[in-house]
């Protein structure tokens, strides 16, 4: 099994319920098997990153799932290697402290 990790970006546009309901659709796909340049004439978008251990194919199906929803405007999943993953660890301790102050 390899360690992944995904940025979506969705469309500004969207309500709050929109955005939790579409974020709460791709984790279910997971569960089950501002940037320097405009994307698709936006300059802004609703960030999320998400880290996650799959098989290759879960990949594949997330992946589709994020081409069919027009409501994200752009998606990126990297297979994270030791050093991302060591990384990664750091940040969410990072960040974990700071919510717990």
């Amino acid at each position: 099994m390899n360690q992944y990790e995904t940025v979506f970006i969705l469309t500004p546009v969207l309500s709050d319920e929109q955005t939790k309901e579409t974020v709460a659709k791709f984790k279910k796909v997971l569960t089950v098997k501002k940037m320097a340049y405009a994307i698709q004439k936006k300059s802004t978008g609703f960030y999320f990153l998400v880290e996650f251990k799959a098989e290759p194919s879960v990949v594949k199906v997330l992946e589709t799932a994020f081409r069919r929803d027009e409501k994200v405007i752009r998606f990126q999943t990297v297979k994270l290697e030791k050093y991302a993953i060591e990384y990664a660890e750091k940040r969410r301790n990072k960040f974990g402290k700071k919510e717990e102050a």
